[in-house]
């Protein structure tokens, strides 16, 4: 956040090593983190917050001794578990036996998909990605429905076709049109077909997943402004 210079012992040179500018304070990303106090006790600025506080103040010697009280505290904790058989069961990280190393349960190596992936946010060490594409549960959802509309369309449609039929003489059954009708083709209705042909509203779920990309929609727009912003 400040000046940092290069000072040299030999010749008493000063040189500006880093300048934190207005400039580069415009372009710098908004921090966003946990309240301090809905951290759990375990949470990094919680647990280290007398470590810091020290370092803080420019005491380095109380830091390092905050800094070996917690040491020594989890050393402690972890005799007694294994004093006592106690397993340690973390909650958002798994042990790798190939390398002998802790890995994180919810990490996402994949590369960014920057026509698919809105944003990626943290909730309770859960890492998440927003995406803009509709989910697997919606899409289905929504799939079922329609066809439990065209369903109902057909059944209907027979069951007009069978009333006309029976009330025209039998040598006429065959040239009488019928005042109901089915689709031609179930399999080339899209997702939004149903409301070109006279279907009922999707359910109440369906219409609020519709409302809900809107809104990501929106992000989305407002997002990519602040893309252009930057890179201008």
């Amino acid at each position: 956040d400040g000046e940092v210079h290069i000072n040299e012992l030999k010749n008493g040179n000063t040189e500006m090593f880093w300048n934190p500018t207005s400039e580069v304070r415009r372009q710098r990303l908004k921090r966003h983190i946990v309240l301090f106090e809905e951290q759990m006790n375990f949470e990094s600025e919680r647990l280290w917050q007398h470590v810091t506080s020290a370092i803080n103040k420019g005491d380095q010697h109380k830091a390092t001794q905050e800094k070996f009280v917690l040491e020594e505290e989890q050393r402690n904790a972890a005799r007694e578990r294994r004093e006592s058989g106690t397993e340690w069961k973390p909650r958002l990280f798994r042990h790798d036996a190939g390398t002998n190393e802790w890995r994180y349960k919810y990490e996402d190596l994949r590369p960014w998909d920057p026509l698919n992936d809105i944003a990626q946010f943290e909730k309770d060490g859960i890492l998440q990605t927003m995406e803009r594409h509709l989910s697997t549960r919606m899409s289905n959802h929504k799939a079922t429905c329609i066809n439990n509309q065209i369903t109902r369309h057909k059944r209907s449609g027979k069951d007009c076709r069978r009333r006309k039929t029976s009330d025209q003489p039998s040598n006429h059954s065959q040239n009488t049109e019928s005042s109901c009708s089915t689709p031609e083709s179930v399999q080339e209705l899209s997702d939004d077909d149903g409301k070109y042909m006279g279907f009922e509203s999707l359910c109440a779920q369906c219409g609020k997943e519709m409302n809900h990309l809107k809104e990501i929609h929106s992000a989305v727009l407002s997002l990519q402004k602040a893309q252009q912003d930057i890179h201008r």
